[in-house]
């Protein structure tokens, strides 16, 4: 009798040899987009040692820094009330020669119902710390995908999510992604929205009180130390996996920092 086939995806083509630097909106420059950004900048630093066209950011985030933020999140006193954005980008900058972008605006569509200017990108990047966020970005990257065969024709979606000690990190594709035919793997080209897969979940987790936190004190009363680096750390190796082995079986995974317990989630 046969054994079931390994459900895998494998990576979409152009990421794996563009011609053109990967664009790359991060939204969000928190706990965890801060923490994203430094790994996105080792992430983009091995590709192009390895020959690849790397990756060219562009981070989303109208908030300014303040003394709460200090400790959880990357920044130094010297910096409160600047923009988190534009204060992050400027160092990445400094820092690898990169030419990444900041917008000091929210990721949404303005009063008419337009879609923000830069919105289309091949891989988006969610860090928001609301729920009403990532259906707004569902909604966006929806109507950005109707426009095939423009430049920057959006791939994928990936979400960073988490409450006090526990997360998640989910992979969508924007779309069905073209696989190749495959005798070992039983290949799956669409992965689901998060919103679409974990919607009622998500309604559930929202905590009531999203009120920013004063002091740093009060923001570890939300949030541990470092459930944030620790997401970033795992949902990072599974976008570099994408581009180092092109193919996953994995999309995402639940991560308890209580315990320390990890439960994977398959593509299939």
């Amino acid at each position: 009798m046969g054994t079931e086939k390994t459900a895998v995806h494998f990576t979409d083509n152009y990421l794996l040899s563009p011609t053109n630097p990967i664009s790359l909106n991060l939204i969000g420059a928190g706990g965890t987009g801060s923490k994203v950004l430094t790994a996105l900048m080792e992430i983009n630093e091995s590709l192009i040692a390895l020959g690849h066209a790397g990756l060219q950011v562009r981070l989303w985030d109208d908030d300014i820094i303040t003394s709460a933020n200090l400790g959880r999140q990357r920044f130094a006193e010297s910096e409160t009330g600047l923009y988190k954005s534009v204060t992050l980008i400027n160092r990445c900058n400094r820092w690898a020669g990169t030419n990444w972008k900041a917008e000091t605006v929210k990721f949404e569509k303005d009063k008419f119902g337009r879609l923000p200017e830069k919105a289309r990108a091949i891989i988006t990047i969610t860090c928001v710390d609301n729920v009403q966020a990532r259906f707004g970005v569902a909604e966006i990257l929806k109507e950005t995908s109707y426009r095939r065969h423009y430049q920057d024709e959006p791939k994928y979606w990936m979400d960073f999510g988490n409450s006090q000690d526990t997360g998640q990190v989910l992979l969508s594709t924007i779309g069905a992604i073209k696989q190749p035919n495959s005798e070992k793997y039983r290949t799956v080209a669409s992965l689901p929205f998060v919103t679409d897969e974990f919607g009622e979940l998500l309604k559930q987790s929202e905590q009531g009180d999203n009120t920013p936190s004063c002091s740093l004190a009060e923001a570890l009363e939300n949030q541990d130390l470092f459930i944030n680096s620790s997401l970033t750390q795992m949902g990072c190796s599974l976008l570099w996996n994408l581009f180092r082995t092109g193919m996953t079986e994995y999309k995402g995974f639940f991560h308890n920092l209580k315990d320390f317990r990890t439960h994977p989630i398959k593509v299939a």
